[in-house]
């Protein structure tokens, strides 16, 4: 064979080599990506972040430009609602996709010395998604249950790293509980807890960095990410790198961080090649604490690490121009911020004002994966695909949303109507808003619109006979039971 032809054939096939390979990288890369039946999914869910703290939801004071993004990329709903006004109920209402009464936790929140938690029986968002194939992970706050039984790794998670209930659950004494003393905040890894009275001015970041390993680690194979910030919760603390820098104090310095915490998720999944293939999802667990008058509890430690409470100034959140705050059944304390973004899915710059909420999570993430719904218990949430991917006259499929605090039924809404049935010292009352005339809940329309009122009470009744009410003594006929220790 002479000189020209050897180096032909050489150079032939280096040629078919390059491209063979070429090909195979962008086959491959095609394969991971371009699966929409099995699309990553990352839930980003920040604690006590009001409907008033993000610049998207018209904020002036807070700089979000991460969380703008998504709401320029994706969808922002202005009636989104969380099924409780305080941590566990709203938690376990997301990952069931039920009302908290129907789980057996509507009561307040898990406390260290609890002994209850999500019952196992229970089927979470994780559970159905590890069944599709999924790997996955929460990491941050859990708050449904601190024992072994109750924790993530027995509820769908194959990776747990956080903190198992509120931020400020350490070294207190609560009377309520036989003088139960309270010890160090565990941070756990896993079923074990790997350090304790973790400097919460680092948290944030640190969940962040977690999240983003998780998701680089398994980056061939579907993943969730659930990531439960513990932040904006008193007390409030932010990194060196964010202190002093938001013109809203400290509680502006840690909500621009949460932002930047977005910001690092999604410039990740991008830098990965995996954006047309992630849902990304913001919301909150309930409206924002307001404080009255200035001041707040805030991360000041002392000695030994503890939170002290501390006067400064701009220390609470905004509902922007809901009444109410945290803890209430006001549209302040269960409507929040949700952002959804989805490129090529999920119409950018889109908004809807329809009412859905943080049960609709569970039927419309297993309608995306394919994922049948359990048919043994009622799911109370709703499939939204129709609104999120922008079809024609998609609506609300609620007749009726219920307002628990606790285990009494304090309000329902449907349509744009919404009637206060029982307000706390006031007995049961019956008060109508419309919300779409009047957003801060300021004028009784009760007198004017009489069968509205009926009508809404007619579906108030419904709730009472199917979940219960402490009001009226109706103890529901469709229950499920609080997990507890065996």
């Amino acid at each position: 064979m002479n000189l020209i032809m050897k180096t032909l054939l050489q150079h032939t096939f280096i040629v078919i080599l390059t491209v063979s390979t070429a090909f195979f990288i962008f086959f491959t890369s095609l394969a991971r990506n371009s699966d929409q039946t099995k699309p990553n999914i990352i839930i980003i869910f920040t604690d006590d972040q009001g409907y008033g703290d993000l610049a998207s939801y018209g904020n002036t004071e807070l700089n979000t430009p991460h969380t703008d993004r998504m709401a320029e990329e994706g969808m922002r709903f202005t009636d989104f609602y969380v099924a409780a006004g305080v941590c566990t109920p709203s938690r376990a209402a997301l990952l069931t996709g039920s009302y908290p009464k129907r789980v057996g936790l509507a009561h307040r929140v898990l406390f260290p010395y609890s002994d209850t938690g999500l019952n196992t029986d229970e089927i979470t968002i994780a559970d159905m998604l590890k069944d599709k194939g999924y790997a996955t992970a929460i990491i941050g706050k859990w708050h449904l249950g601190h024992h072994t039984p109750f924790l993530p790794t027995r509820q769908g998670f194959d990776y747990y790293f956080g903190i198992p209930y509120s931020n400020d659950m350490a070294h207190l004494n609560y009377q309520i509980a036989d003088d139960f003393l309270v010890g160090p905040l565990p941070l756990f890894r896993n079923e074990h807890v790997i350090e304790t009275d973790p400097d919460q001015r680092f948290l944030t970041s640190r969940f962040t960095e977690e999240a983003v390993n998780f998701i680089t680690t398994h980056k061939d194979e579907p993943f969730f990410v659930y990531l439960p910030h513990v932040m904006p919760h008193v007390p409030i603390a932010s990194s060196y790198h964010f202190t002093g820098k938001s013109e809203y104090g400290l509680y502006g310095d840690t909500i621009e961080e949460i932002d930047w915490s977005v910001g690092r998720i999604l410039d990740h999944v991008e830098n990965l090649g995996l954006d047309d293939n992630t849902i990304v999802i913001f919301t909150s667990d309930n409206g924002a604490q307001v404080w009255e008058g200035e001041g707040g509890w805030v991360w000041t430690p002392d000695r030994i690490g503890r939170p002290t409470r501390g006067e400064i100034t701009y220390q609470h959140g905004s509902n922007g121009p809901l009444r109410g705050a945290k803890n209430s059944t006001w549209e302040g304390g269960m409507r929040v911020p949700f952002i959804i973004r989805w490129p090529g899915q999920i119409p950018a710059g889109s908004v809807s004002n329809e009412l859905t909420t943080a049960m609709d999570l569970f039927p419309t993430i297993a309608r995306i994966v394919g994922a049948e719904l359990p048919d043994d218990r009622i799911i109370d949430g709703h499939d939204i695909w129709p609104i999120l991917s922008g079809e024609t006259n998609a609506q609300s499929p609620y007749e009726a949303f219920y307002y628990y605090r606790d285990d009494r039924l304090q309000a329902v809404r449907s349509g744009k109507w919404k009637l206060h049935i029982y307000r706390p010292g006031e007995g049961r009352t019956q008060i109508l808003y419309d919300l779409e005339a009047d957003i801060g809940e300021t004028t009784d329309v009760s007198e004017q619109n009489p069968d509205v009122v009926n009508r809404l009470e007619e579906l108030a009744e419904k709730a009472r006979e199917d979940m219960g009410d402490d009001v009226t003594g109706h103890e529901g006929n469709n229950l499920r039971p609080i997990g507890t220790l065996k």
